[in-house]
């Protein structure tokens, strides 16, 4: 006989409430950061935060803000380890009368809801930035699906969740991914770490300076960038050059004809291949436009999520979840751009917009500046997803069920 459902008692707010955060590890990157700053909102709220996964360097900083850890090690999809992470939240729901739980990873998933299913408990899932492809893993990831709320990274992602998984619609959140706001910020970009990255790249005082972010790989279109700047300098332009800022040694065949190709159009004495650059912060602040001319949906927007936060107007292509993360007509008006998305792998089009961001008069080049750099704060940065993730807790405690 079926056990019935426990009642999930009355409509409530976070105060009081208990919520229990199940993340790979608390490692020093964005997705521990971010796990952090939630459990600070929620304490924040009068609720109790509770973070299991596998050890890391943030797990003293969220004992110092209250929050409490719980060693889990959870990031994977063996199903004796699920059962046994299982059995471990059983306990744990019970003993601390947890009220949320909220995986982000599939074998996460799987334990919660194994743990969860005869208990009064919601469960919050986290759909990763790109959805896996092979059988097992697309059948492993179904657990995501089944959360009572579940979180998008874009609508990009959202959409193919529904039409693998026949997700209603309206279980979806999307949620961007945050970024680190206050590292990307032009007032913590010093004109000294400007200056010397000019130096290094071997950049004239007056040079307008073009910055392509991302890995030289060919997925990464930085070929379709070097095509466009030839168009550019065909104008009478040659006061601009064009600074290829990214990892370049895993590609060294494609890194090479980079540099053919220009030098084919006469452009090499403007175009830099400067490869990772340790100071990415100087590095968008030095550009007076960003270009990530993406030819297939990159992991993630977040070098454009960069850019705008530095206050950079940014240049990037119709592909994945990039247009996600940039104001550009059709979606906004004019008035409100703060960039320009073009179609993938068209010079002209790319030439174009880079051109247009260029031509702006200074004042209109710094309100467009602050546009982005306001966009990149209400979007991106880690308290207003923080922020967002909330609502989602406390949508699920106040609905009457």
């Amino acid at each position: 006989m079926p056990v019935a459902q426990p009642s999930r008692g009355k409509p409530r707010s976070l105060a009081g409430a208990t919520i229990l955060q199940i993340v790979p590890a608390l490692s020093d990157d964005p997705a521990g950061h971010a796990a952090v700053e939630i459990a600070l909102t929620l304490l924040q709220s009068g609720a109790r935060a509770i973070i299991a996964g596998d050890g890391g360097p943030l797990v003293g900083e969220l004992r110092a803000l209250g929050g409490q850890w719980l060693p889990m090690i959870n990031d994977s999809i063996n199903p004796f380890r699920i059962r046994r992470n299982a059995r471990q939240l059983t306990e744990l729901i019970a003993a601390e009368r947890v009220d949320i739980v909220h995986a982000q990873s599939a074998g996460a998933a799987w334990s919660a809801l194994q743990a969860t299913h005869r208990q009064p408990v919601f469960t919050v899932t986290s759909f990763p930035d790109r959805l896996s492809t092979g059988a097992w893993t697309k059948a492993a990831g179904a657990s995501l699906a089944r959360g009572d709320r579940v979180i998008a990274p874009s609508s990009y992602i959202s959409l193919a969740m529904i039409d693998r998984y026949r997700i209603a619609p309206e279980r979806i959140t999307v949620i961007p991914r945050a970024v680190d706001t206050a590292t990307f910020n032009p007032a913590a970009i010093s004109g000294e770490r400007i200056a010397a990255l000019r130096r290094v790249w071997g950049l004239l005082p007056n040079m307008r300076v073009v910055v392509i972010a991302g890995r030289v790989a060919p997925w990464n279109g930085q070929m379709s960038m070097v095509d466009a700047a030839r168009l550019i300098v065909a104008q009478g332009r040659r006061d601009i050059a064009f600074v290829f800022v990214g990892e370049d040694r895993r590609h060294l065949r494609y890194a090479a004809s980079l540099r053919r190709r220009a030098q084919t159009h006469g452009i090499d004495t403007l175009c830099r291949f400067v490869g990772h650059c340790p100071d990415m912060p100087a590095a968008l602040a030095v550009a007076d436009v960003v270009v990530v001319p993406a030819l297939q949906p990159p992991l993630t927007g977040r070098a454009v999520s960069e850019a705008q936060a530095v206050g950079r107007p940014v240049v990037t292509t119709a592909v994945g979840m990039l247009p996600e993360n940039v104001l550009a007509p059709p979606r906004m008006s004019d008035a409100l751009r703060t960039g320009w998305v073009v179609r993938p792998n068209h010079a002209g089009e790319l030439a174009g917009a880079v051109g247009a961001a260029l031509a702006y008069y200074p004042t209109a080049a710094e309100a467009l500046g602050a546009r982005a750099r306001q966009f990149a704060e209400f979007m991106f940065s880690p308290q207003s997803v923080a922020e967002a993730i909330r609502g989602v807790y406390t949508s699920l405690l106040s609905r009457d069920r």
